[in-house]
């Protein structure tokens, strides 16, 4: 976008419209952490088995990628912000009737949509994000999902303040739901008005270089899956902490990967995009392996630490990238990206939950490892 085509020039207007994208990457970000800090209570309020428990979860990876051809072809019609202002409304009420299921049934059919709305939310958070990003002169996305990631810790520690407090998940997500709501209010009218309809195709087939950030982002987004799906589960059964500290692994990723994100522009700038790219994939692997081979509180909280930083930088790099594409408009090539990418989320909790009902939740983790190496070695092999 050049910068001509912005309504008001001024910095104000630029600090403004900054504000309100990391206002909604921060409801975004809580949205879902509210959701994963509570995943080991419903677990439990239901009855679920590590097997059945992989198989609900896949539902929601399974209504983003579904979410994915509606939302490619929906923002080219409507604009990013009245999708977003749209979806994420609907993310959060729906994060409510997460808390009322009553059994596994009911828990698909809200975690499927769930995922719908959740990437609706995501594909035109990041296409107000790259418009953001192309009025200031430095890199400023790895912020933005610095704000994600900060929304997460956050909504780990809330997570963690009711299970100790014996609330219940509704109750604690009709809280998180009208926060929501209130800044989406606030923060709406400064999100950049974007209608992009066009008259071409809206989804053609990914270029090899959006092929292969896509292959980064899948590997990259395994490993987050699985740190959002299954750390409180595998702190609670594996670790053993007390239990006001079930939560604490899932704080310490999302912290670390929040304060990555913080300073990912920074080094991603003296490094190169590949050389951090290979240190996130190193990272990842040896924070899982350190938690799988020393399951105690401390050096599990270590191990998570470090995959929080190696995941830190990988998505954000990917979206930064892909929005500056030559053949395909920002949303859309987001939205091809996330095709690839997301496929990781699709699949995560399944395998985790298939092979820790065959053999253990710590050899499910060292599989997750290996996604961490693959970054490393894609990254390797890939001109960036």
């Amino acid at each position: 976008m050049d910068t001509a085509t912005y309504p008001v020039q001024n910095d104000k207007a630029r600090r403004a419209l900054r504000l309100a994208v990391g206002a909604m990457f921060f409801m975004a970000g809580l949205c879902f952490a509210s959701w994963a800090s509570r995943i080991a209570s419903i677990q439990q309020n239901l009855g679920l088995s590590f097997a059945a428990l992989g198989g609900v979860l896949s539902a929601l990876p399974v209504g983003l990628m579904c979410s994915l051809p509606f939302s490619g072809w929906i923002i080219t019609k409507i604009g990013s912000r009245r999708l977003l202002i749209g979806a994420l409304t609907v993310y959060g009420i729906t994060l409510m009737t997460l808390g009322l299921a009553h059994n596994s049934f009911q828990l698909i059919g809200c975690l499927w949509f769930f995922g719908f709305s959740s990437n609706a939310v995501n594909i035109s958070v990041n296409t107000q994000a790259v418009a953001a990003e192309k009025l200031y002169s430095k890199p400023i996305m790895a912020s933005f999902h610095g704000l994600w990631s900060l929304a997460g810790f956050t909504g780990a520690g809330i997570g963690t303040f009711m299970i100790g407090r014996g609330v219940d998940p509704f109750h604690h997500f009709v809280l998180i739901s009208i926060i929501i709501v209130i800044s989406i209010i606030i923060a709406a009218r400064s999100l950049k008005n974007d209608k992009t309809a066009s008259s071409g195709p809206v989804f053609v087939l990914p270029d090899s270089s959006l092929i292969k950030l896509g292959i980064i982002a899948f590997c990259s987004m395994v490993c987050e899956g699985a740190m959002f799906d299954w750390s409180t589960i595998y702190f609670r059964d594996i670790v053993h902490p007390d239990k006001a500290l079930i939560g604490a692994g899932y704080a310490c990723f999302m912290g670390a990967m929040a304060s990555g994100r913080f300073i990912a522009d920074w080094f991603a700038h003296r490094v190169g995009l590949k050389r951090i790219l290979q240190i996130s994939g190193t990272l990842t692997a040896i924070g899982l392996l350190i938690a799988v081979a020393f399951p105690y509180l401390l050096s599990a909280m270590a191990g998570f630490i470090l995959v929080g930083i190696g995941v830190s930088s990988v998505v954000p790099m990917v979206y930064s990238a892909a929005g500056r594409s030559k053949t395909m408009t920002p949303g859309v090539a987001l939205a091809a990206v996330s095709t690839i990418g997301f496929s990781g989320f699709l699949i995560a909790p399944s395998i985790i939950g298939f092979i820790a009902g065959l053999a253990t939740l710590r050899a499910s983790f060292v599989l997750i490892a290996c996604m961490g190496i693959s970054v490393v070695v894609v990254s390797s092999k890939t001109k960036l």
